[in-house]
């Protein structure tokens, strides 16, 4: 099966009510995709424009998300040609991890933004506490 054939079937699809941001919901899409095979090394993704078309949003929406998943080198692009899926493995777990992440930061900061906290308040607090087990910060 070719790559074309591969990704005409790959199209994003928005939650409105799911309370992920936008740029998350591309990013785990694609993820998502290239874990089940939807999309196979090589493919080309539409492009920004299109996506922001399709989507109704802001193209700097789509640059976000599809810059982040180059900086994790699932993505490239090529000047004048398109961005493509790297030859790099997304694994499942890889995916899960993502979306579970994603979930609880949706709902930490949906419940300090109730209780009056602003996001530059959380991060600066999430900057003070220490360092978990693993060390990372």
């Amino acid at each position: 099966m070719s790559d074309t054939k591969r990704t005409a079937g790959f199209r994003f699809r928005l939650e409105d009510t799911s309370g992920i941001p936008v740029y998350r919901q591309i990013i785990d899409q694609v993820l998502t995709a290239i874990s089940t095979g939807m999309l196979a090394p090589g493919a080309q993704l539409p492009t920004v424009r299109q996506v922001a078309v399709d989507l109704e949003i802001n193209p700097n929406t789509v640059v976000r998300a599809y810059r982040e998943l180059e900086i994790r080198e699932v993505l490239t692009t090529q000047q004048g040609m398109g961005t493509f899926v790297t030859l790099r493995k997304v694994k499942k777990d890889e995916v899960d991890h993502a979306r579970r992440l994603t979930r609880l930061v949706v709902e930490f900061t949906s419940r300090a933004g109730a209780e009056g906290f602003t996001t530059a308040e959380l991060i600066e607090r999430l900057n003070e506490l220490p360092a978990g087990p693993d060390k990372r910060r």
